[in-house]
């Protein structure tokens, strides 16, 4: 991609960087709350890149010329960042077994839905400035 073709992107970039020095910063406020900051940390990367390879697969949908090319690539993204979510958590819990930080793991369900968010405002913003959208 330009560079230029990142700039749609800066708010879900501001967000992961803002969280993640939070998540760095308030070590001891996390262990208070009963959250392991590498759960944190790994969820909030893990989020981050599904929902930007998400957004550029939708994004390639919507430009697409036919509108069964648009719903494809939505419900690609949608199943690409769930199931990269889902195995990730997956994967934790088989690691973890009785150990499970679940605060953490609601946390990581939490920002799943705050980047689903800032998904869908920017894909509308983007398809709103397409003349033929």
């Amino acid at each position: 991609m330009k560079e230029n073709n990142w700039k749609p992107f800066y708010p879900i970039i501001i967000v992961f960087v803002s969280l993640t020095l939070l998540f760095i910063a308030g070590g001891t406020y996390l262990e208070n709350w009963n959250l392991d900051q590498q759960v944190l940390i790994a969820g909030n990367l893990i989020v981050f890149a599904a929902t930007l390879l998400a957004c550029m697969v939708s994004w390639k949908g919507i430009r697409a010329a036919t509108g069964q090319g648009a719903v494809r690539g939505v419900y690609g993204s949608f199943m690409i960042k769930f199931f990269i979510c889902a195995a990730a958590a997956f994967i934790y819990i088989m690691i973890e077994k009785k150990n499970v930080n679940k605060p953490a793991l609601f946390t990581c369900m939490g920002l799943y839905i705050v980047y689903t968010f800032l998904e869908v405002s920017l894909l509308t913003k983007l398809s709103n400035r397409r003349k033929n959208a």
